[in-house]
């Protein structure tokens, strides 16, 4: 592996459900900004909306969710990951090697028991 490879990852943020319209916006881009200024593209964006979050963080009961798709060198995360924990809007992020894109995401019902 060379660091010329470009990866895909799939990206779940979670943004303080107390911001303004207008300030998740910039915080969506501050996200999106990271990972383009570390050589990176972004490929698609799911806004999955106002959720509860299981548990307290920080004194956040609820998040802003967001699903992101993104190709960037390997090698960088980690400098992204720091530029991240610095976002004070963040409550929580994850990163994980995609195998594709997901266009449309469908969650099946849970089966009662």
């Amino acid at each position: 592996m060379t660091k010329k490879e470009l990866r895909l990852y799939e990206g779940m943020y979670i943004l303080s459900a107390s911001l303004s319209e207008d300030a998740l916006k910039k915080s969506l881009e501050r996200i999106t900004k990271t990972i383009e200024e570390s050589g990176g593209q972004v490929h698609k964006i799911h806004e999955m909306g106002r959720k509860k979050l299981s548990y307290e963080i920080n004194g956040h009961k609820q998040g802003q969710y967001f699903l992101l798709y993104f190709s960037v060198y390997p090698k960088l995360i980690d400098e992204m990951w720091k530029e991240y924990l610095l976002n004070e809007d963040l409550i929580r992020f994850m990163t994980m090697r995609a195998e594709k894109i997901v266009e449309k995401i469908e969650f099946k019902p849970l089966v009662e028991a």
